[in-house]
């Protein structure tokens, strides 16, 4: 059974100077964007020359996954679905991240970013899953197709304020989902959820901006203690977050769709890795790349960036295949398959 710290009927206006006028906002950073910002984006979408952007269909190998590889999946261990769609299986619960198993991301059809690579595994054939993690509502994070077919085998949604009228819109039984601020944690039997800041942005449209929060994730079982950080720039208080949950088993940290001109809400990779220090993570698991053209570099430059930053300072890093089920606890070596 899952309890939750807090009445998430309403937005309480005092949320810790991040709420004002109906809008969230980051602690450290103001992240201007509108839509002279957004129209220069998409043309520079379609003008960039950038080689290797989009990998060929054998570039990127996936292990594929039964129900019973699930099922018989050992206790505090994970697999990379898609992006940043993480199964865990920690206490014998089935914890899933992000969920996005469409084959296409956006409402907005022709410019919608395809999946790159196969799925493990589709939502037909997933065992029960226990709780279901969003970080926020952009798109590659919060998909209504796979929400939709998810909704009746899932014990437990956590979210962000304000996103839980979405998945009500979809059909999810409103006693299904839990709303967190900042700092807020759930539990579900011997499973501690909490959420925790990040420096970022919300909306599916031109005109919902930052109505909801974003947030990143710490989820503690009886042995094991992981990072989750959705989508978040670099900033301070990854400092405060490990003082208050850490350290960490393993972070699963952004390390994709990175551009100097959006640097303040996805980190660039040399963050990346200096953000697994301020958490005092042993083990670094990049996520976000490999799986949509969200950016203008090389589909598996964040790979050989993030490892090689890795490698110079000494940190433990794990590059996983998507299906490929690996222990929490223990360090997993990796293949260069990106390249």
């Amino acid at each position: 059974m899952g309890s939750c710290a807090q009445n998430t009927e309403k937005i309480n206006k005092d949320l810790k100077g991040h709420y004002d006028n109906g809008k969230f906002k980051n602690h450290e950073v103001e992240y201007k964007s509108d839509f002279i910002d957004f129209a220069s984006n998409v043309w520079t979408f379609i003008t960039d020359k950038t080689e290797n952007k989009i990998p060929s269909e054998d570039e990127i190998p996936v292990v594929k996954l039964t129900k019973n590889d699930l099922i018989n999946m050992p206790d505090n261990s994970v697999v990379r679905i898609v992006h940043s769609t993480l199964l865990f299986k920690m206490d014998g619960k089935f914890i899933l991240t992000d969920p996005v198993f469409s084959e296409t991301i956006t409402s907005f059809p022709i410019f919608a970013p395809k999946r790159f690579h196969q799925l493990p595994i589709s939502i037909e054939d997933l065992p029960f899953i226990d709780v279901v993690i969003i970080s926020h509502n952009h798109y590659d994070h919060l998909d209504e197709n796979s929400i939709k077919k998810l909704k009746d085998k899932v014990g437990y949604f956590y979210t962000t304020l304000g996103v839980k009228q979405i998945l009500l819109d979809w059909g999810v039984d409103t006693m299904k989902v839990c709303e967190l601020d900042w700092w807020q944690s759930c539990t579900n039997q011997t499973i501690q959820i909490s959420a925790t800041p990040a420096q970022h942005f919300s909306g599916r449209g031109l005109f919902d901006k930052n109505e909801t929060l974003w947030a990143s994730w710490v989820i503690k079982s009886s042995k094991a203690n992981v990072y989750f950080s959705g989508d978040t720039g670099y900033f301070e208080s990854f400092k405060k977050i490990s003082e208050k949950y850490g350290p960490f088993d393993m972070t699963f940290l952004e390390a994709g769709a990175y551009n100097e001109r959006w640097k303040e809400i996805h980190m660039m990779p040399n963050q990346t890795v200096q953000a697994n220090i301020d958490l005092n993570g042993k083990i670094l698991f990049p996520i976000h790349n490999s799986t949509f053209k969200l950016s203008l570099h090389p589909w598996n430059e964040p790979l050989n960036r993030v490892l090689k930053e890795a490698n110079r300072r000494k940190i433990k890093i794990t590059h996983p295949m998507m299906g490929e089920i690996i222990p929490l606890l223990e360090y997993t070596e990796s293949k260069q398959w990106w390249n």
